[in-house]
């Protein structure tokens, strides 16, 4: 099925999303990013990198069709409500609420949302039940209460399946060491940075500790249930803080231990009954807390090891300071080389008439902008100025000399227009880039939706191809099913199977007077070592397909037997039983099992025909009065031999037999009590000639022994013989 997790590479959500993804289901992710972090995930998923209140997030519903929603996406910090309130509403409230009404306007068949023990508050009532009160003592408790709210009105105004699961404290790999729900992680990374452990209040305020494995499983038997309603999630065990350092002191030195004030919005006692999980799930805590710290230290090790490894030398970073600095040191740099080549007058600016001062203003300009251009132009103006002065100009002169003012006049706006130029198309390309990257994010939000829409489509392309060659396969089934001679329906039938049912392990039985089962036929695989014979009573599975005549599917997965059989009735009598011994997994549907009753029908109503073929024609196949087949008969039987021998390595014997001195009829009356239901007597060239189905050299040896103690000789015919 396809399962959203919001909040996928959040520390809970990246468990929750490897538990689906271990059990066979398409897994994504909702997720800003936020809190949470892509390496979290290393399992195959598909991601969208929305907040769970964008309205984008209905086009990721639309496109692929969620069977499952989990809601983790939240905000968690108790401390960050209590200042920002409003904040907090807006992540945990209005994220889901987008989510309800998208899972409502598309389908979605459950909806499980994560909600907290905070809901409860400070009570005296331990351990605390799911109806007791609630009276939360901050707002982000406030709010889990409220979203429990609307997901029960979700599923009263629009029966939609809903699950809260309120999870107690929980701890485990990926967890940061920041935020209230994370004791566990801070105080191991504070013990092996060999800091203090800050604990607030006396440390007699308990918790209950559940380890995230066991919240992911918690959830993923949430998601393949019927069960709704509100469910604590917890280990049924309280721990105090005081405890939880001697925990963690098994594992790592602790060197001090101060303790601070109380923060508000905190819970004194914490203890869930989780009975009604165990009960209606048949869910259980896994991990002692003892436990779940060890494991949650060894892949903090772990994480530090591979950092380690793979620690390389940072890049150098430009400092902030230098960013700010260079364009003055650049701008100066370029005006220092104004003044160098203003006191040579010899080279080729001056030759061709070109005012370098203009092109250091326009350089400026173009590169920094106005502030630095407007700087480059009073430098010039200042350097024209000193040169007059040099000159021997007086200032008195300057300040009233029209040309003067006019070339400064000209610095001064060719330096503020260049720079404004400069600005305006800064600012301009800046608005063209967000305007892009706005347009490629919608375009990559329609590219997701195209490739998902693109697969569903393909994925319903292959189930009609796959039906549209079902029927195709059925088609030929009944073509090769045609014939009128009972060997030859036999063999098509193991022919069409094994295409049909996508197996080389099909076995066609023959059902005896006398309870056995015979070898008909079977693939032609060297790993099948389907047995020769069988006695009904040694295999009552088997017995009970043949009396009640129904399909049966191995559900038990017992070795010895095949995984499905169905019977080949004629005349209100189980004849024969068709076997599949090995299937794909991917083949254990209801759809492959109707498939295979639907085709052991057809081999019935064939074999049917055939037999009553056999009966309307016995006097023209059977020699009068016997069971000796006509040589033409006889030779039919034969071709269809061969033709299994070649095709499945189906091996069978031919015996000449001696015939007593008052004929054919006699010794065949003899034979007759002696031979198989799957064994043929025929005439081949006017001798008497025996066939032995399924039978080599060694077991044609013990026939023609047991034939001998009876008083018939035979006498193997050769393949020479035959085809001659």
């Amino acid at each position: 099925m396809n399962v959203l997790v919001t909040g996928g590479y959040g520390f809970i959500g990246s468990s929750v999303v490897e538990r689906f993804h271990k059990e066979g289901h398409r897994v994504y992710i909702i997720d800003n990013l936020s809190t949470g972090r892509r390496e979290r995930v290393t399992v195959p998923h598909k991601a969208y990198i929305y907040s769970v209140d964008d309205r984008a997030c209905e086009e990721v519903f639309r496109s692929v069709g969620f069977d499952v929603v989990v809601h983790l996406a939240a905000h968690t910090s108790v401390m960050d409500s209590l200042e920002r309130p409003c904040h907090d509403a807006e992540a945990n409230i209005l994220g889901l609420l987008n989510m309800l009404n998208c899972v409502r306007l598309h389908g979605v068949k459950k909806f499980i949302f994560a909600s907290s023990a905070a809901v409860y508050g400070d009570t005296a009532q331990l351990p605390i039940r799911e109806e007791t009160a609630c009276h939360p003592l901050s707002p982000y408790g406030m709010n889990k209460r409220l979203g429990e709210m609307y997901c029960e009105k979700w599923q009263e105004l629009y029966k939609l399946d809903t699950l809260c699961l309120r999870f107690s404290n929980v701890y485990g790999p990926r967890q940061s060491s920041s935020g209230e729900g994370s004791v566990i992680s801070a105080f191991l990374n504070q013990a092996r940075e060999g800091k203090p452990l800050y604990v607030f209040g006396d440390g007699t305020q308990t918790r209950d500790f559940i380890y995230v494995d066991d919240v992911a499983d918690a959830i993923y038997r949430g998601a393949t249930s019927n069960v709704t309603g509100i469910y604590n999630v917890s280990t049924g065990v309280e721990t105090s803080v005081n405890e939880l350092i001697e925990l963690v002191r098994t594992l790592v030195p602790i060197n001090d231990v101060q303790y601070l004030d109380s923060r508000p919005g905190e819970i004194t006692r914490s203890l869930l009954d989780n009975s009604r999980l165990k009960h209606d799930l048949d869910w259980v805590p896994l991990y002692s807390l003892q436990e779940g710290i060890a494991k949650t230290y060894e892949w903090m090790l772990r994480q530090e090891a591979v950092a380690a490894r793979e620690e390389a030398a940072p890049a150098r970073e430009t400092p902030r300071w230098w960013r700010i600095v260079r364009p003055y040191v650049e701008n100066g740099l370029a005006f220092a080389a104004v003044v160098l080549l203003s006191r040579d007058q010899s080279g080729l600016l001056y030759e061709y008439g070109i005012d370098f001062r203009l092109l250091y203003i326009l350089l400026i300009g173009l590169l920094y902008g106005s502030r630095q251009s407007f700087l480059s132009a009073a430098a010039v103006i200042s350097l024209y100025v000193a040169d007059n002065l040099a000159n021997g100009r007086a200032w008195g002169s300057l300040l009233f000399d029209p040309e003067t003012l006019f070339v400064a006049a000209v610095y001064l706006f060719f330096g503020l227009s260049v720079g404004f130029v400069r600005d305006k198309y800064k600012k301009e390309l800046a608005f063209a880039k967000n305007e892009l990257a706005v347009e490629a994010q919608r375009y990559k939000l329609l590219m997701d939706v195209y490739k998902d829409t693109r697969s569903v489509k393909e994925s319903l392309q292959r189930q009609v191809l796959t039906n549209r060659d079902s029927l195709g396969r059925i088609h030929a089934l009944v073509t090769e099913l045609e014939s009128l001679e009972p060997e030859q329906v036999v063999s098509a039938a193991v022919n069409v199977m094994e295409d049909l049912m996508e197996s080389r392990k099909i076995s066609i039985y023959a059902v005896s007077a006398t309870g056995y089962l015979r070898l008909l036929l079977q693939s032609n695989d060297d790993e099948l070592r389907a047995p020769r014979s069988l006695h009904l009573r040694d295999v009552p599975e088997l017995s009970e397909v043949v009396t009640s005549q129904r399909l049966w599917v191995n559900k038990n997965l017992v070795p010895e037997l095949p995984m499905l059989a169905a019977p080949v009735v004629h005349q209100g009598e189980t004849v024969a039983l068709v076997c599949v011994h090995e299937q794909g997994f991917e083949q254990f549907t209801l759809y492959h099992e109707n498939l295979f009753r639907i085709a052991v029908d057809m081999i019935s109503r064939s074999l049917s025909r055939a037999f009553i073929y056999v009966a309307a024609t016995r006097s023209e196949r059977f020699v009068e009065e016997t069971p000796i087949l006509q040589e033409g008969a006889f030779l039919e039987v034969l071709r269809s031999k061969q033709a299994a021998k070649k095709r499945y390595q189906a091996a069978y014997t031919l015996l000449h037999v001696e015939t007593s001195e008052n004929g054919f009829k006699e010794t065949a009356a003899r034979l007759a009590h002696l031979l198989r239901d799957t064994d043929y007597i025929g005439l081949l060239r006017g001798q008497l000639v025996l066939l032995l189905s399924n039978s080599g050299p060694e077991e044609a040896g013990a026939a023609m022994e047991r034939l001998q103690k009876y008083g018939v000789a035979t006498r193997l015919v050769s393949e020479d013989t035959v085809y001659a």
